[in-house]
Order: C-alpha cells, then sequence, then structure tokens
C-alpha cells in the first residue's frame, strides 16, 4: 500500500521527461507498441541491431546513483527516505544474496518505475545522438541503418554502463544484421530476414503448457479438455497473431495429434494420434467440439487488418 501511494505521487513527475522509445511499465504503453516500433524500424532498413542484455539488472542497480537520481526529480525528504528505506529492506526469500548497497526487488510495486529512472539517462544519450532504440524495462535493441553505426551505438552502451555500475553480459550482447540467418529476440518474437515468429523459449513454454492440459492419462472429457486447451491458446495467439502463418499451422495439427491420442488412449490403443485416425477423428470433429484453431483465427486477422 505505501509503494502504490508513492507511486501515485512520483509517476506523474517522472513520467513528464522519460524518453519516447521507453515503453515498459508505463502508462498507456505495452509490449505491443514495442513490436510495432521495431517492425516499423525494420521496414525502414533499419536493418543492423545492437542486441544489447543487461546482466543481472535489477540485482546490480547501485543504490546511491539510483537515489541521486531520484533526488534530480524530487525534493521532498520524506518521499526520499521511504524511497530509500524500500531499497535497503531485506526480502526473506533472498536473503542469503541480499546487498545492502544495490538492486531493487523484482516482482514488487516501485521497482519497474525506479528502474526505468535508472535506464532514462541512456534513453535520453542514445536519443540525442540520433539512435533508434526500443526499450522494455532492461531489454532493448538498436536499430541502425549500417553496421559502423551499430558498432558505434554498442560502444556508447558499453560506455553508459560501465560507469552506472551496469553490465552487458558478454555472451548475449550482440550485433546482428537482420536480413540474414539468425536474426535475434524481442520481448518473446524472434526477427529475421523479413519474418517474425515465438522465439524458441516461447514456443516451448507455450508446448509445455499443453502437454499438461493434453496427457494421456487425463481424465477429464474431451469437452473439458478442449476448453483447457482453448484458455492458454487464445491468449497465447492474442499475443504472437503477427508471426508468419506456417506456425499456427502447424501448432493446430500437433495439438490435434495430442488429442487424438487421448483418444486412442481410451479405446486402448498405444501410440500418438496417427494414419487412421485422421479419418475417424478429422478436423472437422474437434471443429464441432469448440477446438479453437490458431490458423484459422491468424487468417480472420490478417482480413481485418492489413498488418
Amino acid at each position: 500500500m505505501v509503494q502504490t501511494a508513492l507511486v501515485k505521487v512520483l509517476e506523474p513527475i517522472l513520467e513528464r521527461d522519460f524518453a519516447q522509445h521507453s515503453y515498459g511499465f508505463r502508462p498507456r504503453r505495452g509490449c505491443k507498441d514495442a513490436l510495432r516500433r521495431v517492425d516499423d524500424l525494420l521496414q525502414q532498413s533499419y536493418q543492423w541491431i545492437v542486441d544489447a542484455d543487461l546482466k543481472s539488472y535489477f540485482d546490480t542497480i547501485p543504490h546511491q546513483q539510483l537515489m541521486e537520481g531520484v533526488g534530480s526529480k524530487i525534493a521532498d525528504g520524506a518521499v526520499l527516505d521511504w524511497v530509500e528505506a524500500f531499497l535497503k529492506a531485506k526480502v526473506m526469500e533472498t536473503m542469503q544474496g541480499w546487498m545492502a548497497d544495490q538492486g531493487t526487488p523484482q516482482g514488487v510495486v516501485l521497482s519497474p518505475m525506479l528502474s526505468n529512472l535508472y535506464l532514462d539517462p541512456l534513453d535520453q544519450e542514445m536519443a540525442a545522438a540520433g539512435y533508434e532504440m526500443v526499450r522494455y524495462a532492461d531489454d532493448f535493441v538498436i536499430l541502425c541503418r549500417s553496421q559502423a553505426e551499430a558498432e558505434q551505438a554498442l560502444q556508447r552502451v558499453q560506455n553508459w554502463t560501465a560507469q552506472a555500475g551496469l553490465r552487458l553480459h558478454p555472451d548475449k550482447t550482440r550485433i546482428v544484421d537482420a536480413t540474414q540467418p539468425g536474426g535475434f529476440d524481442f520481448l518473446g518474437y524472434h526477427f529475421e530476414q523479413g519474418w517474425k515468429r515465438p522465439r524458441a523459449k516461447s514456443l516451448k513454454k507455450f508446448k509445455d503448457t499443453i502437454r499438461v492440459k493434453t496427457g494421456r492419462s487425463h481424465g477429464h472429457s474431451l469437452t473439458v479438455i478442449v476448453n483447457e486447451v482453448n484458455q492458454t491458446t487464445r491468449g497465447w495467439f492474442e499475443y504472437y497473431k503477427h508471426s508468419q502463418r506456417r506456425i499456427f499451422s502447424s501448432l493446430d495439427s500437433w495439438i490435434r495429434m495430442r488429442l487424438r491420442s487421448i483418444l486412442r488412449q481410451r479405446e486402448g490403443r498405444k501410440g500418438c494420434g496417427r494414419g487412421l485416425d485422421h479419418n475417424r477423428w478429422p478436423n472437422a470433429f474437434f471443429a464441432e467440439q469448440g477446438l479453437f484453431s490458431l490458423d484459422e483465427a491468424h487468417a480472420r486477422a490478417r482480413q481485418s487488418s492489413p498488418r
């Protein structure tokens, strides 16, 4: 409650100065806005990407420098005392690794706003230098028109993070040509050669969730199972609906295979749904059961929006 009250006091003040290319944990902004901006820049031939990763960002923000940043915006001593008390409060689950002079606890109300404040000087420096940076919390990319420009941008980031007491992950920070094989990940999407799709980790997490809901020993009726699957697929699609179409048709086939496997199991037959099972339980059968089709939803979304 105290942190929520602090946010209500601090947010209007800090929001006045935050950079336009910062999208994380801010009013009326979100992941989709950041992804849309990345899309726009890629279409404008900003093909060289600085794919940056701040190592353990939330755990390494120096308290003294952070409080100096807060103090440059807020003059009320009582508010400053509350913020500092929050930063120094010990958390039972992390006592062993707790540091008295750095880090902001994740998952709490005040932390995202303070993390945005600490990175705002980097936002402002990159904007003043003319770089196209898109940031969501500690996850950011810089889109450039040439490799030389990308190298210069990365050098600026390295210089800034060093003086700010932060570290770029040496293995995860890199420069990528988005028009070549390999691509880059950002906010759950993978961008490569003009296409985008769910990144590998996002796809694995989705499949793991579906596997739990479609185990062959599942005791619920098919109607209940389909409803549970739909709860996952509808929400997942809403975020990833801008992916290339073949992803959705492939996932639809995989989900139906798992449902056919359940039906085989209930008839005392082993193995995955295959062969004649497609004739016995065709795609239309699952549509009649109310199964949400990712591929059909994607086709409808494309008809309603040119993007």
